[in-house]
């Protein structure tokens, strides 16, 4: 069903991981169809090897198991994988099955590398007209040695999972902001990603309902029906309303009201970070956030599954730095700007 498409074509087919890594060392390739039961080593397991092994080739799980909200779906999004897909059984195979497949990969083929590079872009006001310090290379002795932001704000789509992972690495269990998450997915999928996310980041996390209020120490996610909206309590606290306008991107939930509402609550004391993903939702949030004076980091071209909405942020020149996750993490423990 592939090859019968004018635009995809199969270079290669094998039985197992090994085979798998054996042809991946001689051919390039942009897509990795990767099932999960697999004879000897699983599809899940050799996930991250067969990524490594890719050179950014992009991998869709393509797995009865994964079905839309499974643990599966979920283990495999934050090991990496761009996509999933469920796979029917052989008798049920249909061209309704292969659309589906034909729509994922061309949802993935979104052409981001005419976008211009960016790093360290916009120094402080505070900085000197040289270029800031990469947070890659702040000095352990160093963290938390200011508090330059107090609530970080965290948008993510196709990638995003896996950004997080490595993102979270970095920060310390007893870092005590609040965290916000806006990610692209359904909502079937949002308690195993609050799940997911509790097990990275040593901290709980919670779906947000309406009138959450924002609490230290833990981080909340966006429900997958509705957008995050950050409101003044008359206590000198904020919550989050849940809305469901359209908004530009098209996207539910969408990044730019999470990022604009919290520009607008927290001024400069925001710290917005956009990962992996494709469109350009966030771009807008991330020029408020830019307006009030807060910090904006994008994830890096080299790291990202798929550069469009990191991309669109920093082609912008709204963005503070441009980082790769590890090195975005030891920035939020810092509570420094770039």
């Amino acid at each position: 069903m592939i090859d019968a498409s004018d635009r995809f074509s199969v270079v290669g087919a094998v039985g197992n991981v090994a085979a798998a890594l054996e042809f991946l060392g001689r051919a390039v390739v942009d897509f990795i169809l990767l099932d999960i039961a697999m004879p000897g080593v699983d599809g899940l397991t050799a996930l991250p090897d067969l990524i490594a092994a890719g050179q950014g080739a992009k991998v869709l799980i393509v797995s009865s198991t994964a079905d839309e909200g499974s643990v599966a779906a979920v283990q495999a999004l934050a090991l990496g994988a761009a996509e999933t897909l469920v796979k029917p059984s052989a008798s049920a195979l249909s061209g309704r099955f292969g659309a589906a497949l034909l729509t994922k990969l061309e949802r993935l083929c979104q052409n981001v590398h005419q976008l211009p590079p960016a790093i360290l872009v916009r120094p402080t006001p505070t900085d000197s007209p040289s270029q800031p310090t990469p947070a890659a290379a702040i000095p352990a002795a160093q963290m938390s040695a200011s508090e330059d932001y107090d609530i970080v704000a965290i948008g993510a789509s196709t990638g995003g999972i896996h950004a997080l992972s490595r993102m979270f690495r970095e920060v310390p269990t007893g870092f005590r902001l609040p965290i916000v998450i806006t990610q692209h997915l359904p909502t079937s999928f949002m308690p195993y990603f609050a799940a997911q996310v509790a097990l990275l980041a040593g901290r709980p996390c919670e779906v947000a309902v309406d009138r959450l209020r924002i609490r230290p120490g833990r981080i909340v996610v966006a429900p997958g029906d509705a957008h995050l909206h950050c409101v003044k309590l008359s206590d000198g606290g904020a919550a989050f309303r849940l809305t469901r306008e359209a908004v530009g991107s098209g996207c539910m939930p969408s990044v730019d009201p999470m990022l604009t509402s919290l520009a607008d609550v927290y001024g400069p004391r925001v710290l917005a970070i956009v990962l992996s993903g494709m469109g350009r939702d966030g771009a807008e949030g991330a020029r408020r956030v830019h307006e009030t004076g807060g910090c904006v980091v994008a994830q890096d071209r080299e790291s990202s599954v798929v550069w469009g909405m990191p991309g669109a942020v920093a082609s912008s020149g709204m963005a503070d730095a441009v980082l790769a996750p590890d090195a975005i993490g030891r920035l939020v423990a810092s509570r420094r700007r770039p």
